[in-house]
């Protein structure tokens, strides 16, 4: 059984810290399970030494088995005498949870506890399917809407919209209720059935929906066609993978053979394969996806952990389908884990080239182990390294991985023609590519939800568009109406810092400044007001994504961001310009 990474420096002050804050918190009362919870103690303490009996091969020195039966001991008894004589009631369950948390809270972010009601999280993540409705969901101006129902499944086949705000669900207020207990609410066994109530722009009263659960199977490929046209050059072709489960590798390489098969003759000018906003996934399936483009027995990957089986290196299986192929993987700052895999490896290699944002960073591997009553537990097992050997683990969560990172630091890696490429950052691409940064008056109006509630009142008062829509100046012009007609506070950072400095000169009797701090309040507004009309153009782009949504299907959808999509632009004019390409991988 594999052992979580160390604890990093003081960590034992921040557990009793914590343990001491959790008991202080809890808060009911009663006393009850004492009998029972005595005769448990044994069979936890017997357990443990069968659990640690079966380590498939990594053996416990002395000293170890000793402290770890030690202390399992001891907070079996602290619990034991905290359940059963503590002056309030305490829910053994909530305790015992209360416990998991502090100690997984002493650990990296990834390694988590993943109770029963939690499983189809584990289902997601592994098969790319779910017991649910087909619905994704989100807080939006501190409402819970629906962001896309999935095509096919119940939610989508009986009427609920993009946009919809949900106000119950099962009966129990939405408003009060976490993003967790939302999923957990409309996930369950299929045949099973979960009422929400929506409110929807233009319906006068609530709409009610009974909703049968259903296997939600997701695309990892929501996407693939060509981009661009040139009459004159073989075309390009564009995969986008959103995740990394089981089926990826497959669902890639049907996607590419489909596309080959339409090219004309046969042959493909280049191929992009879109990795942004990847969190990534399974291991092993970025591994099978790079084994579409990499030679047969190369190496993808490596992972080092505390024991010999966690030691690996992973190379393709098979031989490939497009050897040959110029290549171009998009990434940006949320594409991570298998997504990073893929990149480096391809890098490394010098197999093609990585374009866009340097990524996120995930370097730690994670391993599943089943856990009883139907829980399991997430648990970082190893880091993983790219083929040069480099690590792209960003974040510092242990003393193994400071370690590590302190001894590449000072380490030059290349990739197998010699270039030289960083470590511990992510995968920084070979030609970077980002989109214009939002605008303060952006980025207040996304903050507010704006552009998506008016896509609700357009979307009410239109009929549906496709992807050749795009919004005019009317439009735009419809949009400030709306805004002002709806008293949407949309305060840029500069405004905000304003407020707050006016508060700070009024507590501190500075009487004599405010008409300054007015007229400098009212500068700001005619600035936003003019901001309007400079930044009419990207306005009117995040108008086009929210309302598109409204009514058209996840390829439609990304079919036509590509028109305006300057990371895909690029790649492609480095797959149609040779020698633009080959300078880049130089």
């Amino acid at each position: 059984m594999n052992r979580c990474a160390p604890f990093a420096p003081n960590a034992k002050h921040a557990l009793f810290e914590k343990r001491h804050v959790v008991l202080q918190s809890v808060p009911s009362l009663a006393s009850a399970m004492k009998p029972r919870l005595r005769r448990a103690r044994p069979a936890l303490i017997a357990l443990l030494a069968l659990t640690v009996g079966a380590t498939g091969g990594f053996l416990w020195p002395d000293d170890d088995f000793f402290a770890l039966r030690k202390n399992f001991e001891i907070f079996g008894a602290v619990y034991e005498e905290l359940a059963t004589g503590y002056v309030e009631e305490i829910p053994p369950q909530d305790l015992m949870q209360a416990g998991v948390d502090a100690m997984l809270a002493e650990l990296d972010p990834y390694t988590t506890y993943i109770s029963e009601a939690e499983s189809a999280d584990l289902e997601i993540i592994t098969r790319g399917r779910y017991g649910g409705v087909g619905l994704d969901v989100a807080r939006r101006g501190g409402k819970l809407v629906v962001t896309a129902p999935l095509e096919g499944a119940s939610g989508y086949e009986q009427g609920v919209r993009a946009g919809d705000v949900i106000t119950q669900i099962d009966g129990q207020p939405a408003a009060g209720l976490s993003m967790s207990d939302v999923q957990s609410l409309l996930r369950g066994e299929p045949g099973t059935h979960v009422e929400i109530v929506i409110e929807r722009a233009g319906t006068p009263q609530p709409l009610t929906f009974v909703l049968t659960r259903e296997r939600v199977d997701l695309d990892n490929v929501p996407y693939r066609g060509f981009l661009g046209n040139s009459p004159s050059a073989a075309p390009v072709a564009y995969v986008k993978l959103e995740r990394f489960t089981r089926t990826a590798a497959p669902e890639v390489r049907t996607a590419l053979k489909e596309l080959r098969q339409k090219a004309e003759a046969g042959d493909l000018g280049g191929v992009v394969l879109d990795l942004r906003d990847n969190p990534g996934g399974l291991l092993g399936a970025g591994v099978e996806v790079s084994g579409l483009f990499l030679e047969q027995g190369t190496e993808v990957v490596s992972t080092r952990g505390r024991t010999e089986k966690t030691n690996n290196t992973f190379r393709t299986s098979d031989a490939p389908l497009l050897p040959d192929v110029p290549l171009v993987i998009l990434v940006n700052e949320l594409s991570a884990s298998a997504s990073e895999i893929v990149a480096g490896a391809v890098q490394d290699h010098d197999r093609g080239l990585v374009v866009g944002r340097t990524t996120y960073g995930k370097g730690l591997v994670q391993t599943v182990r089943e856990l009883p009553y139907n829980a399991a537990l997430k648990m970082t097992t190893a880091q993983y390294f790219t083929p040069s050997g480099r690590t792209i683990q960003s974040v510092n969560y242990t003393r193994a991985d400071s370690l590590t990172r302190a001894r590449q630091s000072d380490t030059t890696f290349t990739t197998d023609e010699g270039r030289r490429v960083e470590s511990g950052h992510g995968i920084a691409p070979d030609v970077r590519v980002a989109p214009p940064p939002p605008s303060p008056l952006e980025e207040a109006l996304e903050r507010r939800a704006a552009f998506f509630f008016f896509a609700n009142e357009y979307a009410a008062e239109h009929p549906p568009v496709d992807a050749s829509f795009a919004p005019s100046d009317e439009t735009l012009a419809a949009f400030q109406q709306w805004l002002d007609a709806e008293n949407v506070d949309y305060e840029t950072d500069a405004e905000r810092a304003t407020d707050a400095l006016a508060t700070e000169l009024r507590n501190g009797d500075y009487d004599t400044v405010t008409d300054e701090v007015d007229a400098l309040r009212a500068a700001l507004h005619k600035e936003k007001e003019a901001a309007f009309t400079e930044h009419a153009s990207a306005l009117k782009e995040q108008l086009r994504e929210a309302i598109l949504a409204r009514s058209a299907d996840k390829r439609t959808q990304v079919r036509a961001s590509l028109r305006h999509d300057v990371q895909a632009r690029r790649a492609a004019a480095l797959l149609r310009d040779t020698d633009a390409y080959r300078e880049a991988l130089e």
